[in-house]
């Protein structure tokens, strides 16, 4: 990444700036992999509290991954919460994910990865149809010991906006240079500091864009009369 000595530090002002701004994090361990895989693929289009939430109904609802797996699309939106474009494809990518586990292991398990090298295990969590650079990088963190920063669109956008990594990089230099900065005892730990805040920040900004949207309305009708 250009300019990464600059950017190294600003990194390393970030993570000491939100240890000190937010609770200490608990790590988050899933024992299956394809658990870690359902909650990501969820994650990276929801907030956390969201994904939380459809995962404590996913729990009440579906007997195991097994029957995640046949559900049809119409029941998982409905454990999402909302019926939008961005559940559905939730919901289908979930099935498609998990059809894909099926098909490889004969059931609906990734432990086998457990007992391969961290590389191998990534590079099949990568050829499974459907999975994305967040849902490996988030699954490899959380379930197989791995060294990574999982991204979602919205981690993305703050590090630009902010000025925090080279604005043209993508998604995976973002996350690599990201891991080199980071330890890996401090991954999961920058992971959750970093979504926090990009998900404060977004938030705080929609409040402002409707707060100006409600203005210029006032005005408008203010302005006709």
């Amino acid at each position: 990444m250009k300019n990464s000595q600059e950017y190294s530090k600003k990194i390393q002002r970030l993570h000491r700036s939100l240890s000190r701004k937010y609770p200490k994090v608990q790590k988050v361990i899933h024992d299956e992999p394809a658990n870690a895989i359902v909650y990501a693929i969820i994650s990276a289009e929801l907030s956390k509290k969201a994904t939380e939430s459809a995962i404590k109904r996913f729990a009440d609802y579906f007997v195991d991954l097994n029957d995640l797996r046949v559900s049809q699309t119409e029941e998982i939106v409905e454990m999402l919460g909302e019926d939008t474009p961005v559940t559905r494809t939730i919901a289908s990518t979930i099935t498609m994910v998990l059809r894909a586990v099926f098909n490889e292991y004969h059931k609906v398990s990734l432990e086998a990865l457990k007992k391969i090298g961290k590389r191998p295990a990534r590079q099949i969590l990568e050829k499974l149809e459907g999975t994305s650079h967040f849902v490996v990088d988030y699954c490899m963190l959380t379930s197989l010991q791995g060294h990574s920063i999982p991204l979602t669109k919205g981690m993305i956008e703050y590090l630009t906006s902010k000025e925090l990594v080279y604005p043209n990089a993508d998604e995976q230099r973002i996350g690599g240079f990201l891991a080199k900065q980071i330890s890996a005892k401090k991954g999961y730990e920058f992971y959750a500091l970093l979504r926090r805040e990009s998900e404060a920040h977004r938030s705080k900004n929609k409040k402002k864009t409707k707060t100006t949207s409600k203005k210029t309305k006032t005005k408008k009708i203010k302005n006709k009369k």
